[in-house]
């Protein structure tokens, strides 16, 4: 029987403090963002009001789109550790599951690539890097996973 380290329940506590963290940022961002003078030119500050403006600016509304993805990829960590932590963490469940953080974070990686095409900056490709690495290690770690619950459904007799 493997036995739970402190490592695991202390990682599970800070997937919860970002996880509820970025519930409340992403909540709290059309309040937080306020309009910024030297971009209130074009179509989109002519059809919202300047107070307005700075939520609906396209590269805030990325931000708020890769937040609801980076919230999402936290829930799915969160079902991960309750395996974990029930000590069966090769369930189909699992592979289900970095399937869906692949998926959130190729997202992610499309908001900031096309936020690139607008404007440049380091940050923001290092952002696509980091987020397409991620992307194949979520896709790598689901075929190790479906693999390991192929092996252990074999083991206990159920295929």
């Amino acid at each position: 029987m493997y036995k739970n380290s402190w490592v695991h329940y202390v990682t599970k506590i800070v997937v919860d403090v970002m996880f509820y963290g970025g519930i409340a940022l992403c909540l709290l961002m059309p309040f937080l963002v306020t309009g910024s003078p030297r971009h209130t030119h074009g179509i989109i500050s002519r059809l919202f009001p300047n107070n307005f403006y700075g939520f609906f600016h396209p590269f805030n509304l990325a931000m708020f789109l890769s937040g609801i993805c980076a919230i999402y990829i936290l829930w799915q960590f969160k079902k991960l550790f309750k395996t974990l932590l029930g000590g069966n963490p090769f369930v189909p469940e699992n592979v289900t599951c970095f399937r869906k953080m692949a998926i959130a974070c190729l997202l992610i990686a499309i908001l900031f690539a096309v936020r690139i095409a607008f404007y440049f900056t380091f940050g923001s490709a290092g952002a696509v890097i980091i987020f397409a690495v991620a992307t194949l290690f979520c896709l790598t770690l689901k075929d190790v996973f479906k693999q390991a619950v192929h092996y252990k459904e074999e083991n206990d007799g159920v295929i």
